[in-house]
């Protein structure tokens, strides 16, 4: 048997077992709940890129900031000129800029009720509650809470929460969890975050 014909043997294998693998496949009729956790860049990058798959198929996307605060950041630019998501930027900054426990625990507890609002409305097919991840590693809200929260989301609603740090509960919870680990950062190496690359 020659090389090609190996490689189409090959192929034809894998083929097969994909078509297996899909036929024993069921369709949960339920949103799913994504977890993007790890200590490299890309965690919100990925869940924008879900929302754009999302409003590709015409499904209504919402988006809940749990830090950033009044960060410009491009993909909330595009978002907003493309005035297909719902965006509420609820945080106040990173948390070391605030330097105030009580003003932050109340930020993320009213992101937490904004949120959950959202998730229970029906209204929406994908909601990102983005940075919720360092809230609860800093103890502003509590596992308890978003689970609570994610448990009384309409059906039809799936959900991604990003940030490092994502606790135990949550990924436990979570139907798909991602650690996107840091190889190598041009940050180390003194070079400052870039417009359109970091931001």
């Amino acid at each position: 048997m020659g090389e090609a014909e190996t490689y189409k043997s090959k192929m034809q294998a894998v083929q097969k077992a994909h078509r297996e693998k899909q036929q024993e496949l069921r369709d949960p009729d339920k949103g799913l709940v994504l977890v993007n956790t790890g200590n490299g860049k890309g965690k919100s990058s990925s869940a924008f890129g879900v929302a754009i798959r999302a409003l590709g198929w015409k499904q209504r996307v919402g988006v809940v900031q749990f830090v950033k605060g009044t960060w410009i950041t491009g993909e909330r630019q595009f978002f907003e000129r493309l005035g297909q998501i719902d965006w509420f930027m609820m945080g106040e900054g990173f948390t070391w800029d605030t330097q105030d426990k009580e003003r932050d625990r109340l930020a993320a507890e009213a992101a937490l009720e904004k949120a959950a609002s959202m998730l229970a409305s029906g209204d929406y097919d994908l909601v990102i509650l983005d940075e919720i991840n360092i809230s609860l590693r800093y103890g502003q809200i509590s596992s308890e809470a978003v689970i609570a929260a994610l448990d009384a989301r309409d059906a039809r609603t799936g959900v991604i929460l990003t940030g490092r740090d994502a606790p135990v509960e949550i990924c436990d919870y979570a139907d798909l969890v991602s650690v996107i680990e840091e190889v190598k950062h041009p940050y180390k190496a003194g070079i400052k975050a870039q417009r359109g690359v970091d931001f």
